[in-house]
Protein backbone atom coordinates (compact mmCIF):
# COMPACT_ATOMS: atom_id res chain seq x y z
CA UNK A 1 0.00 0.00 0.00
CA UNK A 2 1.07 3.27 -0.70
CA UNK A 3 0.54 7.12 0.93
CA UNK A 4 0.75 10.02 -0.69
CA UNK A 5 2.49 12.39 1.84
CA UNK A 6 0.20 15.14 1.67
CA UNK A 7 -2.35 15.38 4.08
CA UNK A 8 -5.39 16.27 2.84
CA UNK A 9 -8.52 18.07 4.49
CA UNK A 10 -12.10 17.03 3.78
CA UNK A 11 -12.77 20.21 1.62
CA UNK A 12 -9.84 18.87 -0.44
CA UNK A 13 -10.46 15.78 -0.76
CA UNK A 14 -14.17 16.56 -1.52
CA UNK A 15 -12.36 18.49 -5.08
CA UNK A 16 -10.22 15.63 -5.92
CA UNK A 17 -10.94 13.26 -8.80
CA UNK A 18 -11.92 10.01 -8.26
CA UNK A 19 -9.60 7.27 -8.65
CA UNK A 20 -10.53 4.45 -10.85
CA UNK A 21 -7.92 2.06 -11.08
CA UNK A 22 -7.01 1.50 -7.00
CA UNK A 23 -9.12 1.45 -4.25
CA UNK A 24 -8.49 5.07 -1.91
CA UNK A 25 -8.83 5.07 1.73
CA UNK A 26 -8.01 8.23 3.64
CA UNK A 27 -6.45 7.75 7.26
CA UNK A 28 -5.69 11.02 9.44
CA UNK A 29 -5.84 12.83 6.11
CA UNK A 30 -3.13 10.82 4.43
CA UNK A 31 -4.39 9.34 1.22
CA UNK A 32 -3.59 5.20 0.98
CA UNK A 33 -3.15 3.78 -2.19
CA UNK A 34 -4.56 0.22 -2.40
CA UNK A 35 -3.78 -2.13 -5.65
CA UNK A 36 -6.78 -4.16 -6.70
CA UNK A 37 -7.82 -7.05 -5.16
CA UNK A 38 -6.86 -10.67 -6.33
CA UNK A 39 -9.64 -12.64 -7.75
CA UNK A 40 -9.43 -15.87 -5.76
CA UNK A 41 -8.10 -14.89 -2.61
CA UNK A 42 -10.38 -12.07 -2.11
CA UNK A 43 -12.75 -11.17 -5.05
CA UNK A 44 -14.32 -14.66 -5.15
CA UNK A 45 -14.78 -14.65 -1.11
CA UNK A 46 -16.38 -11.25 -0.91
CA UNK A 47 -18.84 -12.06 -4.13
CA UNK A 48 -19.82 -15.40 -2.55
CA UNK A 49 -20.61 -13.11 1.27
CA UNK A 50 -22.86 -10.72 -0.78
CA UNK A 51 -24.53 -13.49 -2.90
CA UNK A 52 -25.45 -15.53 0.50
CA UNK A 53 -26.41 -12.81 2.42
CA UNK A 54 -28.45 -11.07 -0.18
CA UNK A 55 -30.64 -14.01 -1.03
CA UNK A 56 -31.50 -14.47 2.56
CA UNK A 57 -31.91 -10.85 3.83
CA UNK A 58 -35.25 -8.65 2.28
CA UNK A 59 -33.93 -6.39 -0.10
CA UNK A 60 -36.35 -3.94 0.61
CA UNK A 61 -35.40 -3.06 3.80
CA UNK A 62 -31.56 -4.70 4.01
CA UNK A 63 -28.71 -3.46 1.62
CA UNK A 64 -25.68 -5.56 1.12
CA UNK A 65 -23.17 -3.53 -0.14
CA UNK A 66 -19.75 -4.93 -1.54
CA UNK A 67 -18.84 -1.82 -4.39
CA UNK A 68 -16.37 0.50 -3.36
CA UNK A 69 -18.11 3.29 -1.44
CA UNK A 70 -16.56 5.73 1.37
CA UNK A 71 -17.35 4.91 4.57
CA UNK A 72 -16.68 8.51 6.79
CA UNK A 73 -15.58 8.33 10.10
CA UNK A 74 -14.41 11.80 10.65
CA UNK A 75 -13.36 14.88 9.05
CA UNK A 76 -10.87 16.11 11.25
CA UNK A 77 -8.77 14.88 10.93
CA UNK A 78 -9.97 13.15 7.23
CA UNK A 79 -10.75 9.51 7.51
CA UNK A 80 -12.26 7.47 5.16
CA UNK A 81 -12.82 3.70 5.08
CA UNK A 82 -13.67 1.21 2.22
CA UNK A 83 -15.35 -1.84 3.86
CA UNK A 84 -14.72 -4.96 1.50
CA UNK A 85 -18.61 -5.46 2.34
CA UNK A 86 -20.72 -4.15 4.38
CA UNK A 87 -24.86 -4.82 5.34
CA UNK A 88 -27.14 -1.74 6.28
CA UNK A 89 -30.67 -1.55 7.71
CA UNK A 90 -31.51 0.57 4.70
CA UNK A 91 -33.52 2.97 7.19
CA UNK A 92 -30.51 3.63 9.03
CA UNK A 93 -28.19 4.81 5.96
CA UNK A 94 -27.31 8.74 6.42
CA UNK A 95 -24.89 10.02 3.36
CA UNK A 96 -23.82 13.27 3.09
CA UNK A 97 -21.56 14.64 -0.03
CA UNK A 98 -22.10 11.20 -1.96
CA UNK A 99 -20.63 9.61 1.04
CA UNK A 100 -21.97 7.34 4.03
CA UNK A 101 -22.24 8.57 7.04
CA UNK A 102 -23.97 5.91 9.24
CA UNK A 103 -22.10 2.90 10.82
CA UNK A 104 -23.46 -0.34 9.10
CA UNK A 105 -25.32 -3.25 10.98
CA UNK A 106 -22.08 -5.45 9.62
CA UNK A 107 -18.99 -5.27 8.43
CA UNK A 108 -16.94 -8.33 6.63
CA UNK A 109 -12.98 -7.56 5.52
CA UNK A 110 -11.28 -10.15 3.83
CA UNK A 111 -7.44 -10.28 4.39
CA UNK A 112 -4.89 -9.68 1.68
CA UNK A 113 -1.23 -11.35 2.13
CA UNK A 114 -0.30 -7.60 2.51
CA UNK A 115 -2.18 -6.66 5.65
CA UNK A 116 -0.22 -5.40 8.67
CA UNK A 117 -1.38 -6.13 11.99
CA UNK A 118 -1.00 -2.10 12.21
CA UNK A 119 -3.44 -1.28 9.43
CA UNK A 120 -5.78 -4.16 10.93
CA UNK A 121 -5.90 -2.78 14.59
CA UNK A 122 -6.20 0.52 13.01
CA UNK A 123 -9.30 -0.25 10.66
CA UNK A 124 -11.08 -1.87 13.96
CA UNK A 125 -10.43 1.33 16.21
CA UNK A 126 -12.40 3.40 13.00
CA UNK A 127 -14.77 0.80 13.07
CA UNK A 128 -15.40 1.61 16.81
CA UNK A 129 -15.24 5.39 16.41
CA UNK A 130 -18.43 4.71 14.22
CA UNK A 131 -20.21 2.43 16.53
CA UNK A 132 -20.05 -0.72 14.28
CA UNK A 133 -21.83 -3.37 16.02
CA UNK A 134 -20.14 -6.56 14.28
CA UNK A 135 -17.60 -7.09 11.97
CA UNK A 136 -16.47 -10.33 10.36
CA UNK A 137 -12.19 -11.08 9.49
CA UNK A 138 -12.26 -13.30 6.77
CA UNK A 139 -7.99 -15.26 6.51
CA UNK A 140 -9.01 -16.70 2.86
CA UNK A 141 -5.01 -17.91 3.69
CA UNK A 142 -5.60 -19.61 6.76
CA UNK A 143 -9.45 -20.14 5.95
CA UNK A 144 -11.25 -18.74 9.06
CA UNK A 145 -13.30 -15.97 10.40
CA UNK A 146 -13.25 -13.80 13.44
CA UNK A 147 -16.29 -12.70 14.57
CA UNK A 148 -15.93 -9.58 16.58
CA UNK A 149 -18.70 -7.51 18.75
CA UNK A 150 -19.31 -4.04 19.64
CA UNK A 151 -19.24 -4.57 23.75
CA UNK A 152 -18.26 -1.99 25.82
CA UNK A 153 -17.75 0.76 23.12
CA UNK A 154 -14.62 -2.10 22.07
CA UNK A 155 -14.79 -4.42 19.09
CA UNK A 156 -14.17 -8.00 20.83
CA UNK A 157 -13.43 -11.26 19.49
CA UNK A 158 -16.00 -13.55 20.04
CA UNK A 159 -14.89 -16.79 18.01
CA UNK A 160 -12.27 -17.64 15.39
CA UNK A 161 -14.54 -20.41 13.48
CA UNK A 162 -12.62 -22.68 10.41
CA UNK A 163 -16.05 -24.67 9.88
CA UNK A 164 -20.00 -24.04 10.54
CA UNK A 165 -22.54 -21.67 10.25
CA UNK A 166 -22.03 -17.84 10.95
CA UNK A 167 -25.40 -15.90 12.07
CA UNK A 168 -25.19 -11.55 12.26
CA UNK A 169 -26.03 -10.43 15.22
CA UNK A 170 -28.28 -8.25 13.53
CA UNK A 171 -29.58 -10.54 10.62
CA UNK A 172 -30.37 -14.10 12.86
CA UNK A 173 -32.60 -15.19 9.66
CA UNK A 174 -29.45 -15.13 7.60
CA UNK A 175 -27.03 -18.20 7.81
CA UNK A 176 -23.59 -18.35 6.26
CA UNK A 177 -22.02 -21.98 6.08
CA UNK A 178 -18.21 -21.21 6.35
CA UNK A 179 -17.46 -23.58 3.65
CA UNK A 180 -19.45 -21.98 0.99
CA UNK A 181 -17.54 -19.20 1.46
CA UNK A 182 -14.74 -20.25 -0.13
CA UNK A 183 -16.41 -22.03 -3.19
CA UNK A 184 -15.62 -20.70 -6.57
Amino acid sequence: MATIPKVVSYEEWLHMPVAEDCIEEVVNGEIRIMPPNKWEAHSVVVDNLRRILGAQLDPKSVRVVDTVFGLVISEKPLTCRVPDLAVFRKENIVTRDGYVRSAPELIVEVLSPANTRRERAEKLQDYERVRVPEVWIVSPEARTVEVLRLEENTLTTISVLREGQLRPVHFPEAVVDIASIWEE
